[in-house]
């Protein structure tokens, strides 16, 4: 038999407490009221106090019989040796329980555990798998990084050259300007003869269509002067024919 872990009297004390609450008293109740221990024995404990104070109880009824008193002390005796017993049998039917409970919860424990290294092997394989997986984007992260810095050297190039062309361009576009003025001048000097051509050849042309008339109407006065000579001459021929 196991010691005692708790004294008669903290038993006792803990079942006072827990009738004046007015709970009924287990042995689980003075378990838990007292910290620990067989809930068994405690209740044992528990029930013979009561007995010994049901028995001093008993000796002060003056007018209760002998044969009664023994019967009834051997009958609380016997109750409180039955209810021990079915106390133990309680007990030992709640830890049979609870160490099946135990084992299926170390079951299930060992399975979870099972599951969980499992698990923990392919998160393994999965870290392993991401590193290499880390490495190729870390490689590729630093081609990318080359390619960018070469690109940036390019457009750096390139903007050098645009700057220059840009130059050239401002350069260009100003001589541009410049003969443009002067083929502009040009133009309009073109265009400033080209009316003064035009004017002196309507001049000309006026000049000579009047002149034109005039030797038209010339010729019609020498036509009318010979017309009339001619006619003077026949007059001046027939008076001399007359005369001789």
């Amino acid at each position: 038999m196991r010691p005692a872990e708790y004294t008669t009297e903290e038993i006792i004390a803990a079942g006072e407490a827990i009738r004046a609450v007015g709970r009924n008293v287990t042995g689980f109740a003075l378990r838990q009221r007292v910290g620990g221990g067989n809930p068994a024995r405690l209740h044992q404990v528990w029930e013979e106090h009561l007995a010994g104070k049901e028995a001093v109880e008993v000796k002060h009824v003056a007018d209760l019989p002998v044969e009664v008193a023994e019967t009834l002390a051997a009958v609380t005796k016997s109750l409180t040796e039955r209810i021990a017993v079915f106390a133990a049998k309680l007990n030992d039917t709640a830890v049979r329980a609870a160490e099946r409970r135990v084992a299926e919860i170390i079951h299930t424990a060992g399975e979870q555990c099972a599951q969980a290294q499992r698990e923990l092997a392919d998160a393994g394989q999965t870290v392993d798998e991401l590193e290499v997986s880390l490495e190729q984007v870390r490689g590729e992260r630093d081609a990318l990084k080359s390619q960018l810095a070469e690109q940036q050297a390019e457009c750096q190039r390139q903007a050098v050259e645009l700057a220059q062309l840009r130059e050239r361009l401002v350069a260009a576009e100003g001589s541009f300007q410049e003969y443009r003025k002067e083929v502009e001048k040009e133009v309009r000097r073109g265009a400033e003869r080209v009316s003064a051509a035009e004017r002196v050849r309507d001049e000309s042309e006026k000049e000579a269509r009047i002149a034109r008339e005039t030797m038209a109407r010339l010729a019609g006065q020498v036509e009318a002067l010979q017309a009339q000579n001619a006619h003077l001459l026949e007059s001046l021929g027939s008076k001399t024919v007359v005369k001789a």
